[in-house]
Protein backbone atom coordinates (compact mmCIF):
# COMPACT_ATOMS: atom_id res chain seq x y z
CA UNK A 1 0.00 0.00 0.00
CA UNK A 2 0.90 3.46 -1.35
CA UNK A 3 0.52 6.54 1.62
CA UNK A 4 -0.89 10.04 -0.16
CA UNK A 5 2.53 11.54 -0.42
CA UNK A 6 3.82 8.39 -2.60
CA UNK A 7 0.82 8.68 -5.51
CA UNK A 8 1.86 9.19 -9.13
CA UNK A 9 -0.56 10.31 -11.72
CA UNK A 10 -3.07 7.69 -13.30
CA UNK A 11 -2.75 9.04 -16.59
CA UNK A 12 0.73 8.23 -16.50
CA UNK A 13 0.19 4.47 -16.67
CA UNK A 14 -0.91 4.86 -20.80
CA UNK A 15 2.39 7.17 -21.14
CA UNK A 16 4.65 4.54 -19.65
CA UNK A 17 3.22 1.76 -21.65
CA UNK A 18 4.08 3.37 -24.45
CA UNK A 19 7.44 4.61 -23.54
CA UNK A 20 9.51 4.56 -20.29
CA UNK A 21 10.98 7.36 -21.31
CA UNK A 22 8.08 9.70 -22.78
CA UNK A 23 6.63 8.86 -19.04
CA UNK A 24 10.19 10.05 -17.38
CA UNK A 25 10.40 13.02 -19.53
CA UNK A 26 7.00 13.96 -18.38
CA UNK A 27 6.52 12.90 -14.56
CA UNK A 28 9.96 13.08 -13.47
CA UNK A 29 11.76 15.89 -15.45
CA UNK A 30 8.21 17.79 -15.95
CA UNK A 31 8.60 18.17 -19.43
CA UNK A 32 5.48 18.34 -22.15
CA UNK A 33 5.23 19.92 -25.48
CA UNK A 34 1.93 19.91 -27.76
CA UNK A 35 1.63 18.28 -31.18
CA UNK A 36 -1.61 17.98 -33.39
CA UNK A 37 -2.49 14.90 -31.82
CA UNK A 38 -2.45 16.09 -28.07
CA UNK A 39 -3.79 19.17 -28.93
CA UNK A 40 -7.10 16.96 -30.75
CA UNK A 41 -7.23 14.72 -27.36
CA UNK A 42 -7.54 17.65 -25.16
CA UNK A 43 -10.63 19.14 -27.17
CA UNK A 44 -11.64 15.69 -26.42
CA UNK A 45 -11.33 15.64 -23.26
CA UNK A 46 -12.89 19.16 -22.52
CA UNK A 47 -16.19 18.25 -23.96
CA UNK A 48 -16.25 15.29 -21.70
CA UNK A 49 -14.24 15.94 -18.47
CA UNK A 50 -16.58 18.50 -16.28
CA UNK A 51 -16.90 16.81 -13.06
CA UNK A 52 -19.83 18.76 -11.95
CA UNK A 53 -21.89 17.02 -14.88
CA UNK A 54 -23.70 13.95 -14.77
CA UNK A 55 -27.06 12.74 -16.10
CA UNK A 56 -29.33 9.80 -15.89
CA UNK A 57 -30.59 7.94 -18.83
CA UNK A 58 -32.80 4.93 -18.47
CA UNK A 59 -31.28 2.29 -16.40
CA UNK A 60 -27.63 4.07 -16.99
CA UNK A 61 -26.15 7.33 -14.56
CA UNK A 62 -23.52 8.75 -16.22
CA UNK A 63 -20.66 10.33 -13.87
CA UNK A 64 -17.89 12.67 -16.45
CA UNK A 65 -14.21 13.26 -14.09
CA UNK A 66 -15.18 11.14 -12.17
CA UNK A 67 -11.82 11.41 -9.20
CA UNK A 68 -10.56 8.05 -8.57
CA UNK A 69 -7.90 6.23 -6.07
CA UNK A 70 -5.94 3.06 -5.61
CA UNK A 71 -3.46 2.99 -2.80
CA UNK A 72 -2.45 -0.42 -4.18
CA UNK A 73 -1.18 0.99 -7.67
CA UNK A 74 -0.20 4.30 -5.78
CA UNK A 75 -2.09 6.33 -8.47
CA UNK A 76 -4.65 8.93 -8.36
CA UNK A 77 -6.44 10.65 -10.81
CA UNK A 78 -9.78 11.07 -12.61
CA UNK A 79 -11.32 8.57 -14.88
CA UNK A 80 -13.25 10.35 -17.93
CA UNK A 81 -16.91 8.87 -17.97
CA UNK A 82 -17.76 6.26 -15.42
CA UNK A 83 -21.67 4.65 -15.93
CA UNK A 84 -23.27 3.59 -13.47
CA UNK A 85 -25.48 0.51 -14.92
CA UNK A 86 -29.13 -0.67 -13.04
CA UNK A 87 -28.97 -4.27 -12.09
CA UNK A 88 -30.74 -7.08 -10.59
CA UNK A 89 -28.02 -8.72 -9.71
CA UNK A 90 -24.76 -7.54 -7.53
CA UNK A 91 -24.36 -4.27 -7.46
CA UNK A 92 -23.95 -1.42 -5.23
CA UNK A 93 -25.79 1.18 -3.92
CA UNK A 94 -25.37 4.76 -5.05
CA UNK A 95 -26.63 7.72 -2.42
CA UNK A 96 -29.44 9.72 -4.01
CA UNK A 97 -30.86 6.37 -6.31
CA UNK A 98 -32.78 3.31 -5.26
CA UNK A 99 -31.90 -0.04 -6.48
CA UNK A 100 -28.02 -1.85 -6.82
CA UNK A 101 -25.46 -0.66 -9.44
CA UNK A 102 -22.44 -2.03 -11.83
CA UNK A 103 -19.47 0.80 -12.22
CA UNK A 104 -18.02 0.69 -15.62
CA UNK A 105 -15.41 3.27 -16.50
CA UNK A 106 -15.50 4.73 -19.82
CA UNK A 107 -11.70 6.51 -21.44
CA UNK A 108 -12.13 8.52 -24.35
CA UNK A 109 -9.20 8.48 -27.38
CA UNK A 110 -8.96 11.15 -29.77
CA UNK A 111 -7.90 8.13 -32.34
CA UNK A 112 -8.24 4.71 -32.93
CA UNK A 113 -7.52 1.31 -31.62
CA UNK A 114 -4.05 0.61 -30.88
CA UNK A 115 -2.01 -2.37 -31.90
CA UNK A 116 -0.77 -2.51 -28.20
CA UNK A 117 -2.47 -2.42 -25.15
CA UNK A 118 -1.32 0.97 -23.99
CA UNK A 119 -4.81 2.62 -24.09
CA UNK A 120 -6.54 -1.00 -22.25
CA UNK A 121 -4.12 -0.52 -18.99
CA UNK A 122 -5.21 2.96 -18.67
CA UNK A 123 -8.83 1.75 -18.24
CA UNK A 124 -7.73 -1.54 -16.47
CA UNK A 125 -5.86 0.54 -13.65
CA UNK A 126 -9.15 3.06 -13.84
CA UNK A 127 -11.05 0.01 -12.72
CA UNK A 128 -8.78 -1.31 -10.13
CA UNK A 129 -9.07 2.39 -8.43
CA UNK A 130 -13.31 1.93 -8.49
CA UNK A 131 -12.35 -1.86 -7.19
CA UNK A 132 -10.46 -0.68 -4.34
CA UNK A 133 -13.25 2.69 -3.75
CA UNK A 134 -16.19 0.76 -3.63
CA UNK A 135 -14.74 -3.29 -2.73
CA UNK A 136 -16.72 -4.51 -5.53
CA UNK A 137 -15.38 -6.53 -8.53
CA UNK A 138 -15.55 -5.07 -12.28
CA UNK A 139 -14.89 -7.45 -15.30
CA UNK A 140 -15.01 -4.74 -18.52
CA UNK A 141 -14.45 -1.26 -19.02
CA UNK A 142 -14.78 0.84 -22.14
CA UNK A 143 -12.72 2.86 -24.81
CA UNK A 144 -14.41 5.37 -27.02
CA UNK A 145 -12.20 6.23 -30.40
CA UNK A 146 -13.21 9.79 -31.23
CA UNK A 147 -11.79 9.05 -35.19
CA UNK A 148 -13.87 5.93 -35.50
CA UNK A 149 -16.59 6.87 -33.52
CA UNK A 150 -16.83 3.64 -31.65
CA UNK A 151 -16.69 1.67 -28.25
CA UNK A 152 -14.71 -0.83 -27.69
CA UNK A 153 -15.20 -2.97 -24.76
CA UNK A 154 -11.99 -4.22 -22.86
CA UNK A 155 -11.70 -7.87 -20.84
CA UNK A 156 -10.11 -6.55 -18.16
CA UNK A 157 -8.41 -10.05 -17.77
CA UNK A 158 -5.57 -11.54 -15.01
CA UNK A 159 -2.82 -10.99 -17.71
CA UNK A 160 -3.93 -6.91 -18.00
CA UNK A 161 -3.84 -6.57 -14.57
CA UNK A 162 -0.59 -7.98 -13.90
CA UNK A 163 0.40 -5.39 -16.55
CA UNK A 164 -1.07 -2.97 -14.93
CA UNK A 165 0.94 -3.95 -11.61
CA UNK A 166 3.84 -4.06 -13.24
CA UNK A 167 4.03 -0.36 -14.98
CA UNK A 168 2.60 1.35 -11.72
CA UNK A 169 5.72 -0.43 -10.11
CA UNK A 170 7.91 0.48 -12.62
CA UNK A 171 6.40 3.97 -12.41
CA UNK A 172 7.22 3.95 -8.73
CA UNK A 173 11.09 2.49 -9.30
CA UNK A 174 11.53 5.73 -11.51
CA UNK A 175 10.37 8.37 -9.94
CA UNK A 176 12.03 7.30 -6.58
CA UNK A 177 15.67 7.18 -8.46
CA UNK A 178 14.80 9.98 -10.72
CA UNK A 179 16.12 8.29 -13.57
CA UNK A 180 15.16 9.14 -17.22
CA UNK A 181 15.97 6.05 -19.60
CA UNK A 182 18.01 6.22 -22.21
CA UNK A 183 15.68 6.37 -25.75
CA UNK A 184 15.57 3.20 -27.80
CA UNK A 185 14.63 4.52 -31.24
CA UNK A 186 11.18 2.86 -33.47
CA UNK A 187 9.06 3.95 -35.72
CA UNK A 188 6.29 5.00 -33.04
CA UNK A 189 8.95 7.80 -31.82
CA UNK A 190 7.61 9.93 -34.85
CA UNK A 191 4.00 10.20 -32.96
CA UNK A 192 4.99 11.41 -29.70
CA UNK A 193 5.16 15.11 -29.00
CA UNK A 194 8.11 15.02 -27.11
CA UNK A 195 10.53 13.83 -30.38
CA UNK A 196 12.18 17.20 -30.42
CA UNK A 197 12.99 17.08 -26.71
CA UNK A 198 13.77 13.55 -26.37
CA UNK A 199 16.08 12.90 -29.43
CA UNK A 200 15.80 9.76 -30.14
CA UNK A 201 17.78 9.09 -33.23
CA UNK A 202 20.54 10.69 -31.88
CA UNK A 203 21.02 9.71 -28.43
CA UNK A 204 19.48 6.20 -28.43
CA UNK A 205 22.21 3.31 -27.42
CA UNK A 206 24.81 6.56 -26.01
CA UNK A 207 26.60 5.80 -22.68
CA UNK A 208 25.05 7.57 -19.95
CA UNK A 209 26.04 10.55 -18.78
CA UNK A 210 26.76 9.05 -14.95
CA UNK A 211 28.74 6.29 -16.66
CA UNK A 212 30.60 8.49 -18.40
CA UNK A 213 31.89 10.55 -16.16
CA UNK A 214 32.36 7.18 -13.48
CA UNK A 215 34.81 6.05 -16.56
CA UNK A 216 37.15 9.21 -16.67
CA UNK A 217 37.38 8.93 -12.98
CA UNK A 218 38.81 5.92 -12.88
CA UNK A 219 41.10 6.75 -16.15
CA UNK A 220 42.34 9.66 -13.83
Amino acid sequence: MYSDDDLLMLSGIQHIAFCERQWALIHVEQQWAENVKTTEGNHLHERVDDPLESDKRGKVITYRAFPLISRQLGLTGRGDVVELICTEKGGVSIDGYEGKWLLHPVEYKRGKQKPDDRDEVQVCAQAICLEEMFNIVITKGSLFYGETRRRVIVDLTPELRETVFELSRRMHELFGNGTTPLPVYKPHCKSCSLFDICLPQRLAGKIKASDYLRKELETD
